[in-house]
């Protein structure tokens, strides 16, 4: 081995930012010594006092690596039965329920077993990152995503489970374990690899000397092409940035087999010139069979897992419209697969790559020559045909032909011809070139037929008439190429504009929505227009239960509630489709933002299979917006609710000062009268006495009033004051006011003008009494001595008003919509000096508990308050005499 593993802690000379390091042991081929070096370096580390485990290491019947492996600390497997065969995988949860610094996964390539949470054993290594755990893995050299083509070419074998390259390149450390093929194949002999009858088929086959030599070169080649990442490390550690990555790569692919190797060796040059790279399909509205778009979305998806950007395009010329791009995205380089080699493109020399060495001034053009491919290319499905548009073509040909001989008895036409050409123009437009190319040939035929001399045969007879009939077919095969191209365009056009137009009204619809509610409701009306999926928005309460805040209603299986949970989790989409528990119905896309995920939105094809690759960009796509919508309408909710708390601080602040005066004098008064009577007793005379028992008394129902009015506002701010109505006189509601504030009253000249004949009220008779007290007591503190309060009632159709008019200081007229707030106290008037300031706003909360309002107005001769209860009639009960 060329490499000893360092006895260091693990990766320690990096910051630890949350997420776990990952240290990758890298080999050309299985047995070359990456679990051996593993578990020699986790032993190093344990005697260290490293806190690791073994999540899962394969030793193969190795007797040296299961010796190694047996003295360090081990989580136990989970085993489970699939179909009746016993499988065994790594126990994920257990490891993040009791997570080690460091944990030990073999085989990072590996998949897992049927119904685990994640396809792939990388992914559990990416989660076990993301809890900011540790990880060393190890991984042979032809799993490699990118190199998968190359591998079947050395090696003849198609290696089925791969890696994606990025998860190497995000490797923290990537330690290359090297064993000469010669040594290798003579482990493999000894049977220290395999089992010596696996070991001689392996050396027939996949262990050749030629084999591995080529695959250790392609080792050196991927660990030489990591070299410079400790020295982008060390600038980042020393708050430098790295040096920039200049230009881009842009990928061109088709729907052909050589889609996906294509896009494995764009990932090999992307990698080793350091450029970020996009694949990029150009669709020019021509229809599409199965097996190409099959092509389409596995070459797409592969991008996606590979680490690149994918790009869909629409035009008519792919050469123009990819140069235009790669201006947009200021790509240097250009990579296409050679076009295959039509006969009209091997006489004119014009295809894709052709094109674009011509017009791409300026950039770098790359061809990949794939002969491998192209042979299967030839004979793969052809597109069906569409009967009904070939059908056209003869009805559209008879039908003109028709028409031409009926004008033609009628009318002296010059050139007849052009009514086939219309119907040429019609089929054209109707369906596609095809059925277009196949009208204008009939229509050649029908012509000659039916108009060239001699008619009713297809003989010509005239040398002009062979010229007018190439030109009228060339004229109707380039009339029927256009219109398909200008078809094929105004699809596409089409197409593009139901996208932009659908991104452009859910912004519309969520720019109106103020709340979380609304937001989710303009999303449905925009969902709601996809007919073949169904869709469901999904939100998470505080205790982590799942609730459906919008679209279909239905309760999470339990595979279901597993993928929501690891796509709100993780910030990344799981479910149908995905790479993450995709046996369910549901693919989930979480929508995040700055603080973490605000929803879930989930989309259920109808149809059972899984989304397309540009169905979930779309989705993407309306996705953004509304998670920014949503994030706004958190943001707002929290604002309000900051703004309420700093309300609610300020009322207690107040009624704290203000509580503290106004019980504070009641109680004084009364401990001063209490003192006196208990030190003096007989001593004081008896009409003293009484003086100061009655004194007593008065702020005991002083300081009554003031806690009743406290839970009064406490009933009317929960919105638990119940009315119980009932009919009620307003001369008794008056009277009874009066009566309990006479002591209150006595130093004032207080009239009352109650008419005879008044309509009865249908009310709480007690919280309007309370209401009449509390503007009672109001007016009575600010009336000067014998002052005059006067007391009325006025009714017409529609309400009864109870007055009440004092000469006091008053109340200036800016401030009159102020009064009846909580707290509130005008500099001088009715509301002046140190009360709570609940009285009126108890008032106001119990008369507009009956639908009524209290208004404010100048008081007696133009001095003074007047504050008036308006309470609306109801029709009035029949008396007993009336009914007997």
């Amino acid at each position: 081995m060329s490499d000893a593993p360092r006895p260091a802690a693990p990766l320690d000379d990096l910051p630890r930012t949350g997420r776990g390091r990952l240290k990758v042991f890298l080999g050309a081929a299985a047995g070359v010594g990456k679990t051996y070096a593993m578990l020699q370096a986790a032993h190093a580390l344990l005697r260290q006092g490293v806190d690791l485990r073994v999540g899962v290491v394969a030793t193969h019947c190795r007797g040296e690596t299961e010796a190694l492996l047996a003295g360090l600390p081990q989580q136990p497997l989970l085993r489970a039965q699939q179909r009746g065969v016993a499988s065994e995988a790594m126990d994920l949860d257990g490891i993040l329920a009791n997570p080690p610094r460091l944990v030990l996964v073999d085989e990072l390539a590996h998949s897992n077993a049927p119904g685990s949470r994640h396809s792939k054993r990388w992914q559990d290594v990416q989660e076990l990152l993301a809890a900011g755990i540790d990880v060393y893995s190890t991984v042979n050299v032809q799993h490699l995503e990118s190199l998968n083509d190359r591998v079947r070419d050395i090696t003849g074998v198609q290696v089925a489970e791969t890696v994606p390259d990025w998860v190497l390149q995000e490797a923290d450390e990537i330690l290359l374990i090297d064993l000469p093929p010669r040594e290798l194949l003579e482990r493999l002999r000894e049977g220290k690899v395999q089992v010596p009858e696996q070991a001689r088929a392996a050396i027939d086959a996949f262990f050749s000397q030629t084999n591995l030599t080529a695959l250790r070169e392609l080792a050196m080649q991927t660990a030489a092409a990591r070299v410079d990442a400790d020295l982008h490390q060390r600038y980042r550690l020393q708050g430098r940035a790295a040096p920039a990555v200049r230009g881009r790569l842009l990928v061109g692919i088709d729907g052909d087999g050589q889609a996906e190797r294509l896009v494995r060796h764009a990932c090999q040059v992307a990698e080793r010139r350091h450029l970020p790279w996009s694949v990029v399909h150009v669709a020019t509205g021509g229809k599409r069979d199965e097996t190409s778009l099959g092509y389409l979305q596995a070459a797409q998806q592969l991008t996606e897992r590979l680490g690149g950007e994918v790009v869909d395009l629409r035009g008519e010329a792919v050469a123009r419209t990819l140069i235009e791009h790669a201006g947009e995205r200021r790509a240097s380089l250009i990579l296409v697969g050679r076009s295959r080699q039509r006969v009209r493109r091997r006489w004119l020399g014009r295809g894709l790559a052709e094109r674009l060495l011509a017009q791409g001034q300026g950039l770098e053009i790359s061809v990949l020559d794939t002969e491998a491919d192209r042979a299967p290319a030839r004979h793969r499905s052809r597109p069906p045909l569409a009967w009904q548009d070939y059908l056209l073509a003869p009805l559209a040909t008879l039908l003109a032909g028709g028409v031409a001989l009926g004008l033609s008895r009628v009318l002296e036409l010059p050139n007849i011809s052009l009514i086939f050409l219309a119907a040429v123009l019609v089929v054209a437009v109707r369906s596609s070139l095809g059925p277009a190319l196949a009208c204008a040939g009939l229509s050649f035929l029908a012509y000659n037929f039916l108009f060239i001399p001699p008619t009713l045969t297809l003989s010509i007879a005239r040398q002009e008439d062979v010229l007018n009939l190439l030109f009228f077919l060339l004229v109707a095969g380039l009339t029927g190429n256009l219109a398909s191209r200008q078809r094929r365009q105004l699809q596409a056009l089409r197409q593009t504009q139901a996208e932009t137009t659908a991104l452009l009204e859910l912004s519309r619809k969520l720019t109106a929505a103020t709340d979380r509610q609304a937001v989710l409701a303009a999303a449905m009306q925009q969902f709601a227009l996809w007919r073949e999926v169904d869709i469901s928005l999904l939100g998470r309460s505080h205790d982590g239960e799942w609730k459906v805040e919008a679209g279909l209603q239905r309760p999470l299986a339990e595979q279901e509630r597993a993928a929501a949970d690891w796509a709100w989790q993780h910030e990344q989409p799981a479910g149908l489709g995905s790479a993450t528990l995709p046996a369910g119905r549901w693919w989930w896309w979480p929508l995040v933002g700055e603080d973490g995920p605000l929803a879930l939105l989930g989309v259920s094809p109808r149809h059972g299979s899984a989304l397309a690759p540009e169905q979930r960009r779309l989705i993407a796509a309306l996705g953004q917006p509304l998670a920014q919508a949503l994030a706004r309408a958190q943001l707002a909710t929290d604002l309000e609710a900051a703004r309420l708390h700093g309300q609610t601080e300020e009322l207690r602040s107040a009624l704290l000062a203000s509580v503290s005066h106004d019980l504070r004098t009641p109680l004084t008064a009364m401990r001063g009268s209490i003192d006196s009577l208990l030190a003096l007793g007989e001593q004081i005379p008896l009409e003293d006495r009484r003086e100061l028992l009655e004194g007593t008394r008065d702020e005991a129902e002083r300081l009554d009033r003031y806690i009743q009015n406290l839970l009064d506002m406490t009933r009317l701010g929960h919105g638990s004051l119940k009315l119980e109505r009932d009919w009620v006189a307003p001369a008794d509601i008056v009277a009874g006011a009066v009566q309990r504030l006479r002591p209150v009253l006595a130093p004032l000249q207080v009239e009352i003008q109650v008419p005879a004949e008044l309509p009865l009220l249908y009310a709480h008779a007690a919280l309007i009494e309370q209401a009449l007290v509390n503007v009672l007591e109001n007016a009575a503190r600010f009336s000067p001595p014998q002052g005059r309060l006067r007391i009325g009632v006025e009714a017409d159709e529609a309400e009864l008003r109870l007055v009440v008019s004092d000469q006091g200081p008053g109340i200036p007229e800016h401030e009159r919509k102020k009064i009846f707030d909580m707290f509130y106290t005008a500099a001088r008037g009715d509301r002046g000096g140190q009360g709570t300031g609940l009285g009126l706003a108890i008032c106001q909360g119990m008369v507009g508990a009956h639908g009524g309002r209290v208004s404010v107005g100048a008081g007696l001769d133009g001095q003074g308050a007047s504050l008036t209860l308006h309470l609306p009639l109801h029709p009035q009960p029949l008396m007993e005499e009336e009914s007997a």
